[in-house]
């Protein structure tokens, strides 16, 4: 019975459309790993955020929020949407007190450390076709101001699922 149940429940997620719309939820994998969300605002545009931590330099906590606007039609696909994807955001590290990054090499001890960057994600996400799940693929490079200027690159590979 608990078989049938699940399966009823996956062929009915499967029935709906691909979100380009409403609220994503999942996870990415990369530098950082961590949750993934996404809540599109209004036609092609997007709010994304990531809630993630990254093992390089170190350790680190990592929070992100972009403005992202996507070109529908410049990939075109036989099933589904592929669209790119571009905007401005903010990213927000931490290390905690055993050590940190900071300007090229690694600190160790002081407390631990927050830095404060621009980030500008270009990614591709594929809406699959009646299913309400995505898959993308970003590269982020990143300005951090604070406390140091340096030049930064993350990249994530990442699933969500989309409520209605």
């Amino acid at each position: 019975m608990k078989r049938l149940l699940l399966c009823a429940l996956l062929l009915s997620a499967l029935h709906t459309k691909a979100q380009d719309h409403g609220l994503g939820v999942g996870l990415m994998v990369g530098e950082p790993t961590g949750l993934s969300a996404k809540y599109w605002i209004a036609g092609e545009r997007a709010l994304d955020f990531g809630l993630a931590w990254g093992l390089w330099r170190g350790g680190y906590v990592h929070l992100h929020a972009d403005y992202l606007f996507h070109n529908m039609n410049l990939i075109t696909v036989s099933k589904g949407k592929l669209p790119l994807y571009y905007g401005p955001g903010l990213r927000i590290r931490s290390w905690g007190a055993n050590g940190y990054w900071h300007r090229g090499r690694y600190e160790e001890g002081g407390g631990g450390h927050i830095d404060l960057g621009i980030r500008f994600p270009v990614g591709s996400a594929y809406l699959i076709d009646g299913a309400p799940v995505d898959v993308f693929f970003e590269l982020v490079p990143t300005l951090d101001l604070v406390p140091a200027t340096s030049v930064d690159l993350d990249f994530a590979l990442g699933a969500r699922y989309w409520f209605n």
